[in-house]
């Protein structure tokens, strides 16, 4: 005959670490607020043991259950894919599960995923971008439950807000394109509608251009899907165009890449006859060959301060304003400056 095993409880945790009670319970949820040497001393215990919280119990005495929601618009952009991963460990670390939904661009059926995942019960919400149906923004409401908006600065007053501004980020790698002698110029951009971010990177790269007193055809102005897809529609269109420019400026890393395996099927060498860049770094960025010159986007930090924020802001401990991360242009081969006689026709 078995005989059960018994459960391991907190108390058997404190007493194996020789704490309290509340100590080991502080530790495990607020590990930030527990000296680290005594962390260490519960959580050597934890291991030992093989302790495992009981999740219902935590829940009904805290009133919380330790969950909180994260809406991206595709989970197929390794830009987005990338950044779940310093979100969900930061999170971890602090106690709480990340729950993931997607919409594929969708405003309406970015409220249909919303509402599932709030009724499945969360602490906090993080949405993704600064544009989103106003039905969103009531449900957040009627529930109470306290959210956060990353990924953009733009087009919002909104306090809680961790990002970096899309329209400076591409205002900067359109002057760098200008500062190599280019001046017949191609926009590759995603849909703008319920999008700000594909938006303020359009209106980065024209502020630019305007500056330099580039004129942009409108045949050389494209909109095609976030995808590979999109950017190999992109050289498709402009190889039905009278004249080829000399660089693409692409609104994300995907169309840029895409953009690269057209113009080789379509025997257009990159950079010689027409560079590419992209926007958002992801890894295959320098993996191509050549490789991309891009704009680097802190996906890293973005996901730990959401993180850090977000609880902070269920606690009602989080500072009043947004926060505004820095990019930086990444130089590679996909982008030669033009010779003189070039810069001359």
């Amino acid at each position: 005959m078995s005989v059960k095993k018994k459960r391991i409880t907190l108390e058997d945790v404190a007493r194996e670490a020789n704490v309290s009670l509340g100590t080991a319970s502080q530790a495990l949820s607020s590990p930030d607020k527990v000296r680290p040497k005594t962390l260490k001393k519960v959580m050597d215990a934890v291991n030992k043991m093989g302790y495992v919280r009981n999740g219902v119990a935590r829940s009904l005495a805290s009133r919380r259950t330790w969950r909180v929601a994260v809406v991206y618009p595709t989970l197929k952009n390794p830009m987005f894919s990338n950044s779940i991963d310093s979100l969900q460990q930061s999170l971890l670390e602090m106690g709480y599960q990340l729950v993931i939904g997607s919409h594929e661009y969708n405003q309406k059926r970015e409220v249909k995923v919303l509402q599932a995942l709030v009724e499945s019960g969360v602490d906090g919400v993080i949405l993704v971008g600064t544009d989103h149906d106003d039905a969103v923004f009531r449900m957040l409401k009627m529930y109470d439950i306290p959210y956060l908006m990353m990924w953009s600065t733009d087009e919002t007053s909104y306090p809680h807000t961790i990002g970096f501004s899309n329209r400076q980020a591409a205002y900067d790698i359109a002057r760098h394109v200008i500062a190599k002698g280019h001046r017949k110029v191609a926009l590759c951009g995603g849909p703008a509608e319920g999008n700000e971010r594909s938006r303020q990177r359009r209106a980065g790269f024209l502020d630019a251009l305007e500056e330099a007193e580039i004129t942009v055809k409108p045949e050389w102005l494209i909109e095609t899907p976030f995808s590979l897809d999109g950017g190999r529609e992109a050289v498709k269109r402009l190889l039905e165009a009278e004249e080829l420019p000399t660089v693409l400026i692409c609104g994300t890393d995907l169309h840029a890449i895409g953009a690269m395996h057209q113009c080789q099927l379509s025997g257009i060498d990159v950079p010689g006859r027409l560079s590419i860049t992209g926007f958002d770094d992801i890894e295959f960025a320098s993996a191509m060959s050549p490789g991309l010159t891009t704009v680097r986007v802190p996906m890293h930090e973005i996901g730990v301060e959401v993180a850090r924020t977000i609880v902070a802001i269920i606690d009602n401990e989080a500072p009043v304003e947004a926060l505004e991360l820095e990019t930086m242009i990444v130089q590679r081969e996909s982008l030669r400056a033009l010779t003189e006689s070039e810069r001359s026709i």
